[in-house]
């Protein structure tokens, strides 16, 4: 389980690590300006979420690398009973919208945050080990139908999660070598599939579609988050109004500011300056990733780090582009900013991940 001749510690990419503590601690700051004007305080459960998932990311890292490779059926049968689980018992509809939560007691988490993770780590493995036949149609089937079983009970449920896992098996196929024909060809077939899909959406769900095509159709009720969060990014201009004194912030005009819509705070009160020292530290995050994913001892730690390469990405865009107003209103949270504790400890998991792929050692090559 754990074999440390076979890490190479002073490999580490520490440029990485303190890229990602500035992320959390600017995260916490910005929350806790988010925080202040609310009933509760979250800002206490994110500090926990991050230390926890510190402490869990250490372990990854310390973890055989062999040992995780080889997790892939157990983690794929947990992640599949999970999203079971969820369906015949998720929690939430009355609060988040969506029963999506399992609660077991005091605790409460999202199922499908973790089933990201354990799809990553089973899908890298079945790449690997079918990687020369991977556009041949039957083992392509056979690899994927897995994967869609997953995305398909994650879709029950939480749609925008599905397309998030939908992007991520996509982006893996891809740096696994899938015949670029199969994504013109899934990219033609999404299109023409937009108007049955669309038929299957709740209603919630297409108004925000709608207020994403006609922004100014709904600004006092289905696009008033919309709304608010353009004008707090907007009125921030250079260098913002200033930490704890936004004025769309602080007097509430924002739903969902500690979550989901945690951007426009930023956006508002650290101002163009704040939000490029924001993307420019995802930039690095990013770059680090595809660095690592090059430099892997093998196909499967490459595969795992570009799936989470294109978790972080898709989140990201997704995000932000929907508080700018070049995506559609959907609940994905930003990584390190927006509270939720199942989210931050996934963050950290991934990071784990990341970092053990990096500190493995090369096989030698005697040739």
């Amino acid at each position: 389980m754990f074999n440390f001749r076979k890490k190479n510690f002073f490999k580490i990419d520490i440029i990485l690590i303190i890229t990602i503590l500035m992320l959390t601690l600017l995260g916490l700051i910005v929350l806790n300006s988010a925080s202040l004007s609310l009933s509760y305080n979250p800002i206490k459960s994110q500090v926990i979420a991050s230390i926890l998932g510190v402490f869990v990311s250490i372990i990854i890292i310390s973890l055989d690398y062999d040992f995780i490779k080889n997790l892939n059926k157990i983690v794929y049968i947990i992640s599949l009973l999970l999203m079971v689980l969820v369906t015949l018992f998720g929690k939430g509809e009355e609060i988040w919208g969506a029963n999506n939560w399992l609660v077991l007691g005091p605790i409460q988490f999202q199922p499908s945050e973790f089933v990201k993770i354990g799809m990553i780590i089973s899908f890298a493995r079945s790449l690997e080990d079918n990687r020369k036949n991977i556009s041949k149609p039957l083992v392509l089937l056979k690899v994927l139908t897995p994967q869609l079983i997953l995305i398909a009970l994650i879709a029950k449920e939480d749609f925008g999660t599905a397309f998030v896992t939908t992007f991520i098996i996509a982006v893996m196929l891809f740096s696994a070598g899938l015949n670029i024909f199969y994504f013109v060809g899934i990219i033609a077939s999404g299109i023409l599939s937009l108007p049955i899909i669309y038929n299957f959406l709740d209603g919630y769900q297409k108004d925000r579609i709608k207020n994403f095509l006609d922004p100014s159709r709904d600004i006092a009720g289905t696009g008033f988050q919309a709304m608010q969060g353009k004008i707090a990014i907007g009125s921030g201009k250079l260098t913002g109004r200033g930490l704890y004194k936004g004025i769309q912030t602080q007097n509430n005009f924002i739903p969902e500011k500690q979550t989901d819509y945690i951007f426009p705070v930023l956006a508002e009160e650290l101002g163009f300056i704040g939000s490029s020292l924001l993307i420019a530290l995802y930039t690095n995050m990013l770059y680090r990733f595809v660095k690592i994913s090059e430099n892997a001892k093998d196909p499967y730690g490459s595969y795992l780090v570009m799936g989470i390469a294109s978790m972080f990405l898709i989140h990201i865009f997704e995000n932000i582009g929907m508080t700018i107003g070049i995506m559609p209103v959907t609940g994905i949270p930003l990584p390190f900013m927006s509270h939720g504790g199942t989210f931050q400890l996934i963050n950290f998991i991934a990071i784990g991940l990341v970092l053990n792929v990096n500190i493995e050692r090369q096989k030698l090559d005697f040739n």
